[in-house]
């Protein structure tokens, strides 16, 4: 096991495109961290970093104290597991398994110990001598998990290696990695696209946005208190509700465009135009408060445990997401008036996007 740093970090192109600004983190021994943010973010380009695959242009990258800038993959004790599984399909899952330990000499006896030692921890004990076609995407991923547990090594590194898998096996599988770092306590980095399998993955969570590590902490920190409004958008699901208004000139409540003033918690300044950031599950339409909302349906999505609700708000049609416990039903263009907690409102810049 080891600890994980990343200091200043930077990558830039010989085309001049800078993927990575400056990143800074701190991972510590045994922590499940998940990079996290969508597309383009430059998640897989800071992973492939650490992992040695791409050079870094700028900071420093260490691993159990030790600088890696210039240590070539082989040679920095990571493991990593790919989207696309990266298995050899003529070999056996036994020889996939095994290959890497067999490249660097260990005995015949070691390596088979360390590959059925895995093979018992992730239930492959039977698929050994089965070649990766034989396997269904959860069990080849499996392997692929198993090919890197054999190295032992001081950090584990995943990038997105639930994708290409259906969503019941992806849920699945997100517990059973859970459970094997848990399990085995080795550092690892995770990236992912997907925010709900981040927060239920990560330790901490480092969310990711135009080469900027936009905010690190727990998962209910970046839920609790999101430091921009990126954040607030990308973490939740559904995503957070944005209204654009304006802080009332005694500073008690903001005005939103159609002139429905809400209730204040913040000590913000008077006539300031912010952003209303409110998650549909703080929208309730049977706790009156004096700040409400009246808004008009537009599609309903009934998932039986939960009601999801789309509204439109104003005359700018701004879109309303609340989250209701159970089944319901409204007739399309029926107006509700949904109520909020000051306490539960946040508060963003509308120009920086920051947190007030």
């Amino acid at each position: 096991m080891a600890t994980l740093s990343l200091k200043q970090v930077e990558k830039t192109y010989a085309n001049g495109f800078k993927a990575i600004h400056g990143v800074d983190i701190e991972i510590a021994d045994g922590e499940f961290a998940v990079l996290v943010g969508p597309s383009g973010c430059g998640k897989s380009t800071l992973l492939r970093m650490i992992a040695g695959l791409e050079t870094i242009t700028g900071g420093e990258i260490s691993i159990d104290g030790r600088v890696v800038n210039n240590v070539a993959p082989a040679d920095r004790d990571i493991a990593m597991v790919f989207q696309n599984y990266a298995l050899y399909p003529h070999m056996s899952n036994y020889a996939n398994m095994a290959y890497g330990l067999k490249n660097r000499g260990y005995s015949k006896d070691e390596i088979d110990r360390r590959v059925r030692e895995a093979a018992g921890i992730l239930q492959l004990s039977e698929l050994l001598e089965r070649k990766p076609r034989q396997l269904s995407g959860g069990q080849r991923q499996r392997v692929a998990m198993g090919r890197a547990i054999v190295r032992e090594p001081k950090v584990f590194l995943f990038d997105e290696p639930l994708s290409n898998l259906d969503a019941k096996l992806r849920v699945d599988m997100r517990l059973e990695i859970k459970n094997l770092q848990k399990r085995l306590g080795t550092t690892s980095v995770y990236v992912t696209h997907d925010q709900v399998e981040a927060m239920t993955l990560a330790d901490r969570l480092i969310v990711m946005n135009g080469g900027i590590a936009e905010q690190v902490g727990t998962p209910i920190e970046l839920y609790e208190k999101p430091a921009t409004r990126f954040v607030a958008g990308f973490i939740g699901s559904p995503s957070m509700n944005f209204i654009d208004g304006t802080v009332s000139d005694d500073c008690s409540h903001v005005v939103l465009n159609d002139g429905t003033k809400l209730d204040l918690d913040h000590n913000v300044a008077a006539n300031r135009p912010v952003v209303v950031g409110i998650r549909p599950e703080h929208l309730s339409l049977n706790t009156p408060s004096n700040s409400k909302i009246t808004a008009r349906v537009r599609i309903i999505e009934a998932l039986g445990a939960e009601t999801l609700v789309y509204l439109n708000f104003g005359d700018k049609n701004e879109a309303i997401t609340i989250r209701m416990q159970g089944t319901h039903q409204f007739e399309t263009g029926a107006e509700l008036v949904l109520y909020s907690n000051p306490q539960q409102i946040h508060l963003f810049d509308r120009e920086s996007g920051h947190r007030i």
